[in-house]
């Protein structure tokens, strides 16, 4: 697929996309740029690790700005301090080419879309036809801390 071809299949979903799995979207490309900044830094291509690293950046701050603290609470509290920490993570990577700090949040990041997976299929209805919220009180407040 092209990337032209990549985009449009991107814009598309993103815009019939409900908030859970606009939040996948998003831990699913910071992912994605992570594990190509781990790509970059192993074959010796700094600019392009820098430009991965950025973006995943970027992603974790609009992930952070999102947060309904109002209504989240301690949950969206506890998503800030780690998309902060993840930021901060990121920027000792870059600077010190550091491998083992660009997995470290690879995995927070992959256990972070896990959830959010686990979090959407609770939500669909058994027949898998259209999107429903959540009866239970812990799976609406996961949405109530979106986004």
């Amino acid at each position: 697929m092209t990337s032209n071809a990549q985009d449009m299949y991107l814009e598309s979903r993103v815009l019939s996309a409900d908030n859970i799995e606009l939040v996948q979207i998003l831990y699913q490309g910071a992912f994605d740029a992570v594990e190509r900044a781990r790509r970059h830094l192993a074959e010796g291509d700094i600019a392009a690790r820098s430009k991965q690293i950025s973006k995943a950046s970027a992603i974790l701050a609009e992930l952070a700005v999102s947060l309904d603290h109002n209504a989240g609470g301690d949950l969206s509290r506890t998503l800030l301090e780690l998309y902060d920490y993840m930021q901060r993570r990121l920027i000792e990577a870059n600077l010190n080419q550091s491998e083992p700090v660009l997995a470290e949040v690879s995995k927070l990041l992959a256990t972070l879309l896990e959830g959010w997976m686990k979090c959407q299929s609770a939500a669909k209805p058994a027949a898998g036809s259209g999107y429903t919220q959540p009866d239970s009180d812990t799976h609406g407040q996961m949405v109530a801390v979106s986004y």
